[in-house]
């Protein structure tokens, strides 16, 4: 047996695997490019700000400083910070002022979550957050039987008032 036939047996042996496995691996790249180093302080946002902050706060993206050479001194630049990282993080808009008296607890939540000062600044930007829409409630199944007290030859028509009959009864039972 080859190198390869071993690795794709362990692979097979290892079992089902989660779905947010694959997600994540396809989500990284796009991470990236708006300055994540992984999608996990995007997924993991309401556990480190909280439940209250998340609901209308998101990270937008991360601005590294730049590397520089050895020997070379960078000059300033808008945007450059020597020590660490600056978090854009988008805020619904009459909450701003709320996030920015929080701003300093906030850095220390996310830094904690990265075990080190990755973060120095915090920049708001005040934009609508993107939210999970709850699901709509679905009318419950048609009770034909019981609906209907005169009897109704045409099928279609039969159909069509037992679930007229279900939806309005069922309006009435959820207030």
């Amino acid at each position: 047996m080859d190198e390869n036939e071993r690795r794709a047996m362990a692979r097979a042996a290892s079992g089902a695997r989660p779905v947010g496995a694959f997600i994540a691996r396809l989500l990284d790249p796009l991470a990236r490019a708006r300055g994540f180093a992984t999608t996990t302080l995007l997924s993991e946002w309401p556990a480190i700000v909280g439940a209250e902050l998340a609901q209308f706060t998101a990270p937008d993206r991360v601005v590294w400083p730049r590397r520089q050479q050895d020997g070379q001194e960078a000059p300033p630049a808008r945007g450059w910070r020597e020590e660490g990282a600056i978090l854009v993080l988008r805020v619904e808009g009459p909450r701003a002022i709320e996030v920015q008296h929080r701003s300093g607890k906030i850095l220390e939540r996310v830094n904690t979550y990265f075990g080190y000062r990755a973060i120095t600044e915090l920049r708001i930007l005040q934009a609508p957050v993107a939210r999970a829409e709850p699901p709509s409630p679905t009318p419950p199944e048609p009770q034909a039987a019981a609906v209907l007290k005169a009897p109704i030859e045409h099928e279609g028509l039969r159909r069509a008032l037992s679930r007229l009959g279900a939806t309005a009864r069922s309006k009435l039972t959820r207030g």
